[in-house]
């Protein structure tokens, strides 16, 4: 089966408050050389592992993995909106199959994904339908969430069970290395606040615009050094990078989620999708990766990266 990897990390707040135009250059440049590689491997299939932000999945039933049998994304912050060509077949032996590996992960035939699954898409193929794609939901954002070994054995049992198939499959990882933007938590929240991240599926749109306000407006104070959010740490971004790029992927299992809540921020936790991504790539043995772009961006509140990667068989 011949596989290829791809993960980099997203911004809803790309188009809302930039870098520098040069920043913005190199990412978008970056962008479109991580196109031409896909383009290049012609995928049959896409295996995305993304975050969510509470647009998707509230703690009405927050599970620590999903995959979706049927997808739509919502199109926040100018994300692109519309449904994801998912094979439901596939996806629900695919289900089956993890299940089988003893990996606890629900199936989802209603799933809402937001912009950390749709930028990365859009990003890598131009859209959401050029390829037949397999949504997998990673809780990073809602505790209590899983391990990062538990991220590592889901991937490695979806890389299996598609290493038995002839299928050309692209895994993609979707997340922000060192971050804490301003999402807000369940615990000491307001009763209305509390109630949004419970039941807070399909907002109205005045919510989602004064949502996303409050998110430029933590941007810019981020920037300019006036906000209590966590800062950037690119010493630890480069440190896990370098786990990744080195084939020691077991190495991670060692990192409690209070460690990454403590060294890259509350958010660092979207570091699952890529340790999922690589479990998968890994599971057909070693492979080659290439650390093609990072930068602490702060107007994006992110240690912004561009990783790939193949079987070096």
């Amino acid at each position: 089966m011949p596989i290829h990897l791809e993960c980099l990390s997203h911004t809803p707040l790309h188009g809302y408050y930039d870098p520098s135009p040069e920043v913005v250059a190199e990412v978008e440049r970056v962008g479109r050389a991580a196109r031409d590689r896909v383009e290049a491997f012609a995928p049959d299939l896409i295996v995305a592992f993304a975050p969510d932000h509470y647009n998707g999945f509230f703690y009405d039933v927050m599970p620590p993995f999903c995959i979706g049998a049927r997808a739509e994304a919502i199109g926040d912050f100018k994300s692109m909106a519309g449904t994801l060509p998912v094979p439901e077949d596939l996806a629900r032996a695919l289900a089956q199959n993890v299940l089988a590996a003893d990996i606890d992960v629900a199936l989802s035939y209603r799933m809402q994904v937001d912009h950390g699954c749709a930028q990365a898409l859009e990003v890598l193929t131009g859209g959401l339908d050029r390829y037949p794609v397999i949504p997998v939901f990673i809780n990073s954002v809602a505790p209590p969430m899983a391990t990062l070994r538990r991220a590592r054995l889901l991937g490695d049992a979806i890389g299996r069970f598609f290493a038995r198939t002839d299928k050309r499959v692209l895994f993609v990882g979707s997340g922000g290395i060192s971050h804490e933007p301003p999402v807000p938590e369940l615990a000491g929240a307001m009763p209305e606040v509390q109630e949004r991240l419970i039941a807070g599926r399909n907002p109205t749109p005045e919510s989602r615009a004064a949502r996303q306000a409050r998110t430029v407006a933590a941007a810019k104070s981020f920037t300019a050094g006036d906000s209590h959010l966590h800062a950037l740490n690119p010493e630890w971004d480069r440190a896990f990078l370098a786990t990744l790029a080195s084939g020691e992927l077991t190495v991670v299992d060692g990192m409690t989620n209070e460690a990454i809540t403590r060294d890259g921020g509350k958010s660092a936790h979207e570091i699952r999708t890529w340790v999922a991504a690589f479990g998968a790539l890994a599971a057909s043995g070693p492979y080659r990766a290439s650390l093609d772009y990072y930068r602490a961006i702060p107007e994006w509140i992110a240690g912004f990266a561009t990783m790939h990667a193949t079987s070096a068989a």
